[in-house]
């Protein structure tokens, strides 16, 4: 991916899109709503079998032999349709815990001094010792929180992974805002004809598309520093795009039967799963600031 995806990437995109759009549209997602945690696992094993958690596994070991470029399309589409799920974690044990690339098997992994997903995990990379429920904003992340020190955050991978998810979100939160707009109406015209209302949907679109490049170059470099910018700038896409799209809807925005409010809520959960910003601000901080003499 030179920064712009190539023929195959872009037909990988749709794929994964058509799919999830098949699967798991809006029906399905208010469906899993009310179930909280409960796991559709006939979708995990389809997820196995198009290749999602197999993605970047060799040939010869039964992946499709791809990249992080790739792997970040995808993710960028599950974060698109809010796919729930220990998405990242089931996707970096694919060849080390049996049965995680083919999706017959849910694994989790502590993040950020979080669990998701602990109680319909088959397996968990790490250690969970100690482990506490608690209470998600999220339904669709269920939560457990571990005592002690978070420690050092995920990997740049699960970081990479999770800013794509974010990213996805946010391109779909822009997406929303800019529909209610041209087709809500106020004092005879759509809302989106007042200024205020323009530039919401204006500053959503550029954060939006600042964060894509971002996620996108750090997918083709894959260094430590340009991953925790692009997940700096996918986290603010996402936490602010779905705050001011919850803003374009109005009150209607606020209510359970409006999906906006689940965007804002996977976002909030998001921001915690790769540890506190910190760690990202601090990276970038000591590769910015002066070396001490």
């Amino acid at each position: 991916m030179h920064f712009q995806p190539t023929d195959d990437q872009r037909a990988l995109r749709a794929g994964v899109r058509e799919l999830l759009a098949r699967r798991f549209g809006r029906e399905a997602l208010r469906a899993a709503v009310d179930r909280p945690g409960m796991l559709d696992r006939a979708l995990w094993r389809e997820l196995g079998r198009a290749g999602f958690f197999a993605l970047r596994l060799p040939e010869a070991e039964g992946g499709a032999g791809l990249g992080l470029p790739e792997a970040v399309l995808v993710f960028e589409e599950a974060g698109r349709a809010l796919l729930p799920g220990p998405l990242v974690a089931t996707h970096l044990a694919a060849g080390r815990v049996a049965g995680a690339a083919a999706g017959e098997r849910v694994v989790t992994a502590p993040s950020g001094g979080l669990v998701e997903w602990l109680a319909e995990a088959d397996a968990v990379q790490g250690d969970v010792t100690g482990a506490v429920p608690m209470a998600s904003v999220d339904p669709l992340t269920p939560l457990h929180r571990l005592p002690g020190d978070p420690g050092d955050g995920p990997g740049p991978v699960a970081v990479l992974l999770t800013a794509a998810e974010q990213l996805g979100g946010a391109a779909r939160t822009c997406e929303l805002a800019v529909e209610h707009a041209r087709t809500r109406e106020q004092f005879g015209q759509p809302v989106g004809a007042f200024q205020a209302v323009k530039h919401v949907c204006a500053q959503s679109l550029v954060r939006v598309e600042t964060a894509r490049a971002a996620v996108y170059a750090a997918a083709v470099t894959a260094d430590p520093l340009d991953i925790a910018a692009a997940r700096l700038l996918a986290d603010e896409a996402a936490v602010r795009g779905a705050r001011d799209c919850l803003q374009v809807h109005g009150g209607m925005g606020f209510t359970w039967e409006a999906d906006v409010h689940l965007y804002l809520k996977r976002a909030w959960v998001r921001t915690q799963r790769t540890g506190p910003t910190a760690y990202s601000d601090e990276l970038l901080a000591v590769d910015l600031l002066p070396k001490a003499v």
